[in-house]
Protein backbone atom coordinates (compact mmCIF):
# COMPACT_ATOMS: atom_id res chain seq x y z
CA UNK A 1 0.00 0.00 0.00
CA UNK A 2 0.64 3.86 -0.20
CA UNK A 3 0.97 6.30 2.25
CA UNK A 4 1.40 9.55 2.43
CA UNK A 5 2.31 12.03 4.97
CA UNK A 6 2.36 16.09 5.70
CA UNK A 7 4.44 17.74 7.35
CA UNK A 8 5.50 21.58 7.98
CA UNK A 9 2.47 23.83 8.70
CA UNK A 10 2.12 25.94 11.44
CA UNK A 11 1.19 29.68 12.33
CA UNK A 12 2.87 32.22 10.56
CA UNK A 13 2.37 35.97 10.21
CA UNK A 14 0.54 37.87 6.91
CA UNK A 15 3.76 38.28 3.93
CA UNK A 16 5.89 35.45 5.53
CA UNK A 17 6.83 31.97 4.06
CA UNK A 18 5.88 28.33 4.88
CA UNK A 19 7.46 24.92 3.22
CA UNK A 20 5.04 22.31 3.42
CA UNK A 21 6.64 18.12 2.44
CA UNK A 22 4.47 15.55 1.37
CA UNK A 23 6.25 12.32 1.57
CA UNK A 24 4.88 8.72 0.02
CA UNK A 25 6.05 5.71 1.11
CA UNK A 26 5.06 1.84 0.74
CA UNK A 27 4.81 -0.67 -2.37
CA UNK A 28 5.95 2.60 -4.92
CA UNK A 29 6.79 1.81 -8.44
CA UNK A 30 6.04 5.37 -9.34
CA UNK A 31 4.36 8.74 -8.28
CA UNK A 32 2.66 9.68 -11.45
CA UNK A 33 1.26 13.16 -10.00
CA UNK A 34 0.71 14.33 -6.61
CA UNK A 35 -1.13 17.50 -5.87
CA UNK A 36 -1.71 19.79 -2.73
CA UNK A 37 -5.33 20.95 -1.79
CA UNK A 38 -6.83 23.07 0.95
CA UNK A 39 -10.20 23.10 3.37
CA UNK A 40 -10.84 26.27 4.50
CA UNK A 41 -13.85 27.15 6.97
CA UNK A 42 -16.95 26.90 4.92
CA UNK A 43 -15.68 26.42 1.83
CA UNK A 44 -15.08 23.64 -0.86
CA UNK A 45 -12.02 21.69 -0.69
CA UNK A 46 -9.66 23.60 -3.62
CA UNK A 47 -6.91 22.46 -5.88
CA UNK A 48 -3.92 24.51 -4.80
CA UNK A 49 -1.09 23.28 -7.47
CA UNK A 50 -0.12 19.83 -8.23
CA UNK A 51 2.04 18.28 -10.89
CA UNK A 52 3.00 15.15 -12.67
CA UNK A 53 5.89 12.94 -13.35
CA UNK A 54 6.28 14.83 -16.54
CA UNK A 55 6.91 17.97 -15.12
CA UNK A 56 3.70 19.42 -15.48
CA UNK A 57 2.56 21.65 -12.93
CA UNK A 58 -0.68 24.17 -12.60
CA UNK A 59 -1.34 26.37 -9.99
CA UNK A 60 -4.73 27.54 -8.12
CA UNK A 61 -5.20 31.82 -9.58
CA UNK A 62 -5.11 32.89 -6.49
CA UNK A 63 -1.68 31.06 -5.44
CA UNK A 64 0.48 31.46 -9.22
CA UNK A 65 3.44 33.80 -8.77
CA UNK A 66 3.42 33.06 -4.78
CA UNK A 67 3.31 29.22 -3.93
CA UNK A 68 5.56 26.94 -5.99
CA UNK A 69 5.30 23.23 -6.20
CA UNK A 70 8.86 20.54 -6.35
CA UNK A 71 10.09 17.47 -6.13
CA UNK A 72 11.95 16.72 -2.80
CA UNK A 73 15.69 16.56 -2.06
CA UNK A 74 14.17 13.08 -0.84
CA UNK A 75 12.95 10.40 -2.98
CA UNK A 76 9.16 10.35 -3.14
CA UNK A 77 8.65 13.87 -1.43
CA UNK A 78 6.78 17.05 -2.65
CA UNK A 79 7.21 20.36 -1.52
CA UNK A 80 5.22 23.15 -1.84
CA UNK A 81 6.64 26.42 -1.09
CA UNK A 82 4.60 28.91 0.39
CA UNK A 83 5.52 32.86 0.54
CA UNK A 84 3.77 35.78 0.72
CA UNK A 85 1.26 34.34 2.86
CA UNK A 86 -2.48 36.12 3.06
CA UNK A 87 -4.91 35.20 6.08
CA UNK A 88 -6.86 33.39 2.90
CA UNK A 89 -4.46 31.18 2.78
CA UNK A 90 -5.48 29.61 6.19
CA UNK A 91 -6.56 26.22 5.30
CA UNK A 92 -6.08 22.48 6.21
CA UNK A 93 -3.52 21.24 3.64
CA UNK A 94 -3.88 17.89 1.93
CA UNK A 95 -1.45 15.91 -0.19
CA UNK A 96 -2.98 13.16 -2.67
CA UNK A 97 -0.57 11.35 -4.24
CA UNK A 98 -1.47 9.33 -7.46
CA UNK A 99 1.16 6.56 -7.95
CA UNK A 100 1.83 2.82 -9.57
CA UNK A 101 2.48 0.14 -6.73
CA UNK A 102 5.52 -2.53 -7.25
CA UNK A 103 2.50 -4.55 -8.31
CA UNK A 104 1.80 -1.71 -11.54
CA UNK A 105 -1.48 -1.13 -9.63
CA UNK A 106 -2.47 2.32 -9.05
CA UNK A 107 -3.26 4.01 -5.82
CA UNK A 108 -5.00 7.35 -5.37
CA UNK A 109 -4.33 8.25 -1.56
CA UNK A 110 -4.64 11.30 1.05
CA UNK A 111 -2.77 12.30 4.08
CA UNK A 112 -4.55 13.27 6.87
CA UNK A 113 -3.72 17.57 6.59
CA UNK A 114 -1.58 20.02 8.05
CA UNK A 115 -2.97 23.21 9.41
CA UNK A 116 -1.58 26.37 8.06
CA UNK A 117 -2.89 29.46 9.91
CA UNK A 118 -1.87 32.85 8.67
CA UNK A 119 -2.54 35.85 11.05
CA UNK A 120 -3.15 39.50 9.46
Amino acid sequence: QVQVVESGGGFVQAGGSLRLTCSASGSIFRLTAVGWYRLAPGKQRELVARMDDGGNKNYADAVKGRFTISRGSVKNTVNLQMNSLKPEDTAVYYCNAVALDTQLQPSDVWGQGTQVTVSS
